[in-house]
C-alpha cells in the first residue's frame, strides 16, 4: 500500500539518494527542511557537500515538472515539496508547536494526516527526539533503514576450534567439509583447529595454512590471541586490499594497523607511505579553528595514533613522527579533503571509522589506487556521531558488504589486551 513519508533533513543529509530508495511511495519534502538545506550547504565540511547533492538532485528532477505538485520518480514513486502556513484553514498549526524546525516537521505530518487521509503519513528522521514527539502525536515514525546492518549477524571473520574430535593427516590445504564445518564459509574466513592457524582461500575452495604465528613479531609487537594473529595475517597480506577491525576498546586495533603498516613500508617496502586519519567530530568548534597546518589541528584528534607511533618505536631512539615525515612516509588527512583524491600504493588507516555514515564509507573506499591497502578501525557501541548507531555505521555496514569477497577481510576483536581494568571497563560499564 502506498504511503506518504516526510523527510526529515537529516536523512537526506545521512544520504542524499535516500530520494530513490522508497519504492512506489509518496516523498513529502517540508520547506523547512529545504531551507535548512540551503543553509547547510555553505558550511565547509562533509555536511555541506551532502547538502549540496541533495540540491542537485532535487533540481535535475524539476525538470518540465514543478517539484510543488510531486514529479515522477523512476522506481513508481512520487517526490513533492510541499509548503504550508502555519494558520492553514484546512488545518492550523497547533498552539502547543513551537517555531523549530521539528515542530514544523510534526505540523506537516498532522496537516497530511488530516486532509490526505487516503495515505497513512510517516515521519522518517534519524532524530530519536523527533520520533519520540511524533509518537506523542500519535504520528507513525521510524528511523531511515535503507543501509542498517544488524550487527548481531556479522560474522566473526573467524572460527576457534580448539579441542578438535577429527585427528587431520599433515597437508598443506583441507576442504571445509574435512574440517567437519557444515557450510562453505565466507572467503577469508580464518579458523583455529587445535593448533593449526587456517584462512579460506575461496578460489581454491580450501583453508591453507597461514604463515603469521604467536611467536611471530611484526615491528616489535607478537599477538597474544588467535584474533590477533588472524588480524595480522589479513593486514600484512597485500593481496587483501581492504580489512576491517571490530572491536571493543583496548582489544589492539589501532596498534596492529600500525604496526602492520609500517612493518609492510619500512621492512617489506610493500607500500610507499604511511596515510592516517580519523573522522573529525568536535565537541566544541570544528577544527578550522584550530591554529597550525593540517597536522597540528589534527593531532588532539589522533593523538591515540602518535601515542601507539610512540610505542612501537620505544627504544629506537626515534620520534617516530618527526622521522616518519621527514622521509616522506607518513601522511595525516582530513577525511573532509579525500574527494577527488586517487590514492596509490599506500597503507591508508582510518581510524575510528565507526563515526563514518556508509556514503563517506564508498567516498573513502572509491579513492583507493592501484596498491594501496585500507584498514578500517572502530569500536561500533562508541559512536559520537548522533545520527549514527551500532547497525547504522560506515564501520558496520562495510564490514558487512564486503563479507562474501575475496578482496576483504573482518575480524572481531573480543579479547581486550591493555589491561585487565579496560577490559572489565569495556564490558561492564
Amino acid at each position: 500500500m502506498v504511503k506518504n513519508y516526510i523527510l526529515d533533513t537529516n536523512v537526506l543529509i545521512h544520504d542524499p539518494n535516500c530520494i530513490f530508495k522508497f519504492e512506489d511511495n509518496n516523498l513529502i519534502i517540508p520547506f523547512p527542511v529545504i531551507e535548512e538545506i540551503d543553509k547547510l550547504k555553505t558550511r565547509s565540511d562533509k555536511v555541506a557537500k551532502s547538502a549540496r547533492d541533495v540540491a542537485r538532485i532535487l533540481d535535475s528532477l524539476r525538470d518540465g515538472m514543478p517539484l510543488q505538485k510531486g514529479v515522477k520518480l523512476q522506481n513508481g514513486g512520487t517526490l513533492k515539496i510541499l509548503a504550508i502556513e502555519k494558520n492553514d484553514p484546512k488545518y492550523k498549526m497547533p498552539s502547543y508547536l513551537g517555531e523549530s524546525k521539528d515542530n514544523f516537521i510534526l505540523y506537516y505530518a498532522l496537516y497530511l494526516k488530516e486532509v490526505d487521509k487516503n495515505f497513512k503519513t510517516i515521519i522518517v528522521s534519524k532524530d530519536l527526539n523527533l520520533r519520540i514527539k511524533a509518537d506523542a502525536l500519535g504520528i507513525e515514525s521510524q528511523d531511515y533503514l535503507s543501509d542498517k546492518i544488524d550487527i548481531e549477524l556479522l560474522p566473526d571473520g573467524y572460527i576457534i576450534i580448539d579441542n578438535p574430535t577429527k585427528h587431520l593427516e599433515i597437508k598443506d590445504t583441507y576442504t571445509y567439509s574435512e574440517l567437519g564445518l557444515n557450510e562453505e564459509p565466507y572467503p577469508n574466513t580464518y579458523l583455529k583447529y587445535g593448533e593449526k592457524l587456517l584462512r579460506y582461500n575461496k578460489k581454491k575452495q580450501a583453508f591453507e595454512k597461514i604463515q603469521m604465528t604467536f611467536n611471530s613479531v611484526i615491528f616489535g609487537i607478537t599477538p597474544r590471541s588467535a584474533e590477533q594473529v588472524f588480524a595480522l595475517d589479513a593486514l600484512l597480506d597485500p593481496d587483501i586490499p581492504f580489512v576491517t577491525l571490530v572491536g571493543i576498546a583496548g582489544t589492539g586495533k589501532t596498534l596492529l594497523a600500525l604496526a602492520a603498516g609500517l612493518y609492510n613500508i619500512l621492512e617489506n617496502k610493500v607500500y610507499d607511505r604511511l596515510l592516517v586519519s580519523k573522522p573529525v567530530i568536535p565537541m566544541g568548534k570544528d577544527i578550522g579553528y584550530i591554529p597550525g597546518g593540517i597536522e597540528e589541528k589534527m593531532r588532539p584528534w589522533l593523538q591515540s595514533i602518535y601515542d601507539n607511533l610512540d610505542f612501537l618505536f620505544k627504544g629506537k631512539g626515534k620520534k617516530p613522527d618527526e622521522y616518519l615525515t621527514k622521509r616522506d612516509l607518513l601522511e595525516i588527512e582530513v577525511l573532509s579533503y579525500i574527494r577527488g583524491r586517487t590514492i596509490p600504493n599506500q597503507y591508508m588507516i582510518v581510524d575510528e571509522a565507526q563515526n563514518l555514515t556508509p556514503s563517506e564509507v564508498k567516498t573513502i573506499l572509491t579513492r583507493a589506487g592501484e596498491g594501496t591497502k585500507i584498514v578500517f578501525t572502530g569500536d561500533p557501541y562508541q559512536i559520537d556521531n548522533l545520527y549514527l548507531d551500532s547497525s547504522s555505521n560506515g564501520l558496520v555496514y562495510a564490514a558487512s558488504k564486503f563479507k562474501g569477497i575475496d578482496l576483504a577481510a573482518n575480524i572481531t576483536m573480543k579479547k581486550g589486551e591493555r589491561s585487565e581494568l579496560a577490559t572489565i571497563s569495556a564490558e561492564i560499564l
